[in-house]
């Protein structure tokens, strides 16, 4: 009774934050949109990711402005120092930006992928089935392995990592055919990819789950000076939504529910509100969260998973029957989740409106003092350093006005830049 502020979490009347703004511009969410970057007529056309369905130029695009708007500079280069400065003093190194030989690794989201569901041949490291599903683009990794090259990264200090996924050859070929150097890691390490391995950094989990198998980090993760988190625009059948928080499930060198291991899925799907959520933990870690210098949500296609084996076409406003052919772009972890659950719900309110979807955005945005009561500190092996509040976390006004309490001027919550590129109708 003392916390309607909190447990309302979707009424849009008026624009809450609850938690602490993250960034160089403190909440600040861009969503650049550009119905020209796709030509894809759908299934029987090909697929998507071939034959310049998806124009790499204008993914590039798409990325530039996402940078530039994020940290309010005209330059790639100068949102990449910008960026990379702003995190450096954040955690205490100072006012410094990328440093020669500093390993960058940058974590997709390729659940259609999966090395256990068979979608992706193991022996012949070729698509078997879902050939179109929603996974992060290789254009849209293109285009970020451009940025970073460009701006001076050393491409053999790049790894590309899903710890859950076989890396098919329809994505390496577009990947390795640009970028050979970069190291790019996979769950089984066939053809010439590099397995993924297991690092000795653990992470804890905050519920302190008993006689379960300890939880450690991938190597390229831990050692990686930063990271990148890219994830996808999706609802989900059980959990309401998947986008950054819940793309760190491949970031573990296990299957989420393994047996022996602590089974993530209970706690990540509950329909309750003020529960112990794992997802604070994955957000919060020192070697996960604590080093990521960019969020960034692949929206160029989306749907529901696991019910959608291909993109859906958005009926929600602007995209009217397209695709939703979106990138967002943050520094707040739960800025960017916020809004895309702001787009997911106004599209597919039966999944992302259950209850308890955004509860875990309620609990890290109050990490420090979480209504579940819960002590957050997935570094130590017991209740060591409470995390403090991870960003900010609110809702949009309203589907058609897409604002938020600082685009309405009455809050210290979110700010949503919106920048559409291009006026084509790809239908």
């Amino acid at each position: 009774m003392c916390m309607p502020e909190i447990t309302s979490g979707l009424d849009q009347a008026r624009p809450r934050p609850l938690g602490t703004a993250r960034g160089s511009k403190p909440g600040r969410v861009v969503w650049v949109h550009d119905p020209e970057v796709t030509n894809w007529k759908g299934p029987g056309d090909g697929h998507w990711w071939e034959a310049n369905r998806v124009k790499q130029e204008r993914a590039d695009g798409m990325m530039a402005r996402a940078v530039c708007e994020l940290t309010g500079e005209g330059t790639v280069a100068g949102a990449w120092s910008r960026l990379f400065r702003h995190l450096n003093r954040s955690r205490g190194k100072g006012e410094v930006g990328y440093q020669a030989g500093e390993q960058i690794a940058i974590k997709p989201n390729w659940v259609g992928m999966i090395y256990r569901e068979g979608h992706a041949n193991l022996e012949s490291y070729r698509f078997n089935s879902r050939q179109d599903y929603m996974n992060t683009a290789p254009q849209m990794i293109l285009a970020l392995l451009g940025q970073l090259t460009s701006v001076g990264v050393p491409p053999q200090h790049i790894t590309v990592c899903d710890t859950l996924a076989c890396l098919v050859h329809e994505y390496y070929d577009l990947l390795h055919g640009a970028f050979s150097a970069v190291r790019y890691e996979d769950f089984a390490g066939k053809f010439e990819r590099l397995k993924v391995r297991a690092s000795d950094q653990p992470l804890y989990w905050s519920s302190r789950p008993q006689d379960k198998a300890q939880d450690y980090l991938p190597g390229c993760f831990s050692e990686a000076q930063y990271l990148i988190n890219f994830a996808n625009l999706k609802s989900h059948t059980g959990g309401g939504v998947t986008l950054c928080a819940k793309n760190h499930f491949g970031s573990l060198i296990r299957w989420p529910v393994q047996q022996g291991y602590y089974d993530i899925h209970p706690n990540c799907f509950a329909t309750a509100n003020a529960i112990y959520r794992p997802l604070v933990d994955l957000i919060g870690h020192p070697h996960l969260g604590g080093k990521t210098v960019l969020y960034l949500v692949d929206g160029l296609f989306s749907g529901v998973h696991p019910r959608d084996p291909v993109p859906q076409r958005m009926q929600s406003p602007p995209f009217k029957g397209q695709w939703s052919c979106s990138l967002l772009a943050s520094q707040d972890p739960l800025a960017i989740d916020s809004v895309g659950f702001d787009f997911l719900a106004a599209e597919w309110p039966e999944f992302a409106r259950k209850g308890g979807v955004d509860d875990y955005l309620h609990e890290a945005a109050l990490a420090n003092d979480p209504p579940s009561g819960t002590y957050y500190d997935p570094g130590h092996a017991t209740a060591t350093q409470r995390l403090p509040s991870l960003g900010v976390h609110e809702h949009w006004n309203n589907p058609q006005e897409k604002k938020y309490s600082r685009n309405l001027g009455s809050g210290e919550g979110i700010e949503l830049v919106s920048a559409r590129i291009g006026s084509g109708d790809r239908r």
